[in-house]
């Protein structure tokens, strides 16, 4: 879990911050939209990064006009991008590892050849 993603804010706080009414988290969170993680009481707790989805959310609805059917879509590709972008990379470490595994290999079975001195007479 990175810093962004430590939950911190409880709901009053997190609605403050991002200029948003309580009760306007409370339908995002039953419609899917965010997330936010659960104390032991059962209390909402908000991260950075649920902060940074509120704020887009606010702007997709506000200066895009998209209804929330609109924000889910949008919201459902950007998560999808984002896993995209993270299986992009772990395939492309596995690349670059299969890639060092073949030129290790290579230079072990490379066998240098030096032609001979004298040449080698033929049978005729």
């Amino acid at each position: 879990m990175t810093e962004r993603d430590h939950p911190r804010y409880m709901i009053s706080v997190a609605a403050e911050l991002v200029g948003m009414h309580p009760q306007t988290l409370r339908i995002y969170e039953s419609r899917g939209l965010i997330r936010p993680k659960r104390t032991g009481g059962n209390t909402r707790l908000y991260s950075e990064a649920d902060l940074d989805r509120l704020r887009l959310i606010q702007r997709l609805t506000t200066e895009l006009g998209l209804n929330l059917a609109g924000v889910e879509r949008v919201l459902f590709l950007e998560d999808e991008l984002q896993r995209m972008r993270a299986r992009l990379g772990r395939l492309e470490a596995e690349m670059r590892e299969a890639i060092t595994q073949v030129h290790r290999q290579y230079r072990r079975e490379l066998v240098l050849y030096e032609p001979a001195k004298h040449p080698v007479p033929r049978n005729r």
